[in-house]
C-alpha cells in the first residue's frame, strides 16, 4: 500500500494538548529532578525543547497509527491491528526517547550528561505514554466502525424489506388485473353494454392503483375509499349476490395498512365462496378497540377442484412479519371466515399534526 500522510483527528489533537503538559513534566523529572523546580531556565529552554520533539514523535505515531488503520480497516481485521501497532514502540517511541537523551547529553543543555538509569525511566515514560494513547485511538475507532457496521446492516435490511415488499405488490397487481379482464370478458358475452360500464369502472380504479400504491403502505381512509371503488365492478357482475358492509371509526383513517389488504381479502372472499342470489356473500368491514380491523364474511365454500394457495393471505402476513409488526390473524368458524389487521400508527402523522 502507498504511504499517504494523514491529517490528525480530533480526539487525536485533544489527548495530545491535555497530556503534554503531563509527559514534559515527566521527562524534565528524569533530566533534572529538583533541579526544575529552583532553576528557571528549565522552563525557559527544557520544556519547549520537549514539547517540541513530542510534536514530532506524536505526528509520526499518528501517521503510522492510519497508515494501520488503511491496512487493516475491517473489525475483523482488529487482532492485526493491535498487533502490527506494538511496533510503534521500536519504530516511533524507543527512537523520540533516544533522541531526547542524546540531544541533551550531546550538548550539555544546562549541564546534563546521560546516565543510564535515565534511560530506564525514560523508556518507562515513552512506552506508557505509546500504551494509553495506542489503546484510547483503537478503542474509539471499533466503536465508530462498530455504529457504521449497524448503520449498513440496518440499510441492507431496510433495503431488502422494500425489495421484498415490492416482489409481494408485484404479485398482486398483475393478479388483480387478469381477474378484472376475466370479469370483462364474460360481460362482452352477457352484455356489451355492462361491459363498457365495467371497463370504465375499471380504468377509474386502475388510475387510483396506479397513483395510491407506489407506498408499500396507505392510510385506512384511502383503502376505504379504494375498496369501495373496487366494490363496484364486482357489483357489476354479481349485483344483490354480493353485499358490503362498512363501519369504520373515523379516528382511524389516519392509521396505515400494507396497500392493498382490503382488495386482497374481497377478492379472496368472493374467490372460495359461493356468490348467489339464494346464497348472498356477505362481506362486513369494521374497526374495533385495540387498533385492529376485521375484514369478516359468511363462510360457503366452494368445492374447488384444487387446493388454494392462499396468495392474498399470505402476501398481507408476509408483509406484516417484514415490518416486524405482531397481530395479524386468520379466524376460520363454522359459519364465518375472519381476518384482523393491527392498524400500524405512522410517526410522520404526529410531525404533519404539530404543523398544522
Amino acid at each position: 500500500m502507498k504511504w499517504k500522510w494523514s491529517k490528525p483527528l480530533k480526539v487525536q489533537v485533544y489527548s495530545f494538548l491535555i497530556s503534554m503538559p503531563f509527559i514534559d513534566v515527566a521527562f524534565n523529572t528524569v533530566l533534572y529532578d529538583k533541579q526544575q523546580w529552583t532553576d528557571w531556565r528549565v522552563w525557559v529552554f527544557s520544556y519547549p525543547l520537549i514539547y517540541a520533539i513530542g510534536i514530532g514523535s506524536w505526528y509520526m505515531h499518528i501517521q503510522y497509527d492510519h497508515f494501520i488503520r488503511r491496512l487493516f480497516p475491517s473489525l475483523k481485521q482488529t487482532k492485526k491491528r493491535v498487533l502490527y501497532k506494538i511496533f510503534t514502540n521500536v519504530l516511533v517511541m524507543t527512537p523520540s526517547v533516544l533522541f531526547i537523551f542524546w540531544v541533551y547529553d550531546t550538548f550539555h543543555i544546562l549541564g546534563y550528561q546521560l546516565n543510564s538509569n535515565d534511560l530506564k525511566w525514560g523508556y518507562l515514560i515513552g512506552l506508557s505514554i505509546n500504551v494509553i494513547f495506542d489503546t484510547l485511538w483503537e478503542v474509539l475507532y471499533v466503536l465508530e466502525k462498530y455504529k457504521e457496521s449497524l448503520t449498513e446492516k440496518e440499510l441492507a435490511e431496510q433495503t431488502h424489506t422494500a425489495h421484498e415488499f415490492e416482489l409481494l405488490k408485484n404479485q398482486v397487481n398483475p393478479h388483480f388485473l387478469f381477474n378484472c379482464f376475466n370479469t370483462l370478458s364474460s360481460l362482452i358475452q352477457e352484455d356489451k353494454e355492462e361491459a363498457e360500464h365495467f371497463l370504465d369502472e375499471l380504468s377509474k380504479v386502475y388510475r387510483y392503483l396506479l397513483k395510491n400504491n407506489e407506498d408499500s403502505m396507505s392510510t385506512l381512509e384511502k383503502e376505504v375509499a379504494f375498496i369501495s371503488s373496487y366494490f363496484q365492478l364486482l357489483k357489476t357482475r354479481y349485483g344483490d349476490a354480493l353485499q358490503l358492509n362498512i363501519d369504520i371509526d373515523k379516528r382511524y383513517y389516519k392509521y396505515q395498512v400494507p396497500s392493498l389488504s382490503l382488495q386482497l381479502l374481497v377478492e379472496n372472499a368472493v374467490k372460495h365462496n359461493i356468490v348467489s342470489r339464494q346464497q348472498p356473500l356477505i362481506i362486513e368491514i369494521f374497526t374495533t378497540a385495540g387498533n385492529k380491523l376485521v375484514v369478516n364474511n359468511n363462510l360457503q365454500k366452494k368445492q374447488l377442484n384444487r387446493k388454494s394457495t392462499r396468495i392474498g393471505l399470505n402476501n398481507i402476513r408476509l408483509k406484516y412479519q417484514l415490518m416486524g409488526q405482531k397481530g395479524f390473524q386468520v379466524v376460520e368458524g363454522k359459519s364465518n371466515f375472519m381476518v384482523v389487521l393491527p392498524l400500524l400508527w405512522n410517526n410522520m402523522n404526529d410531525v404533519v399534526e404539530m404543523k398544522v
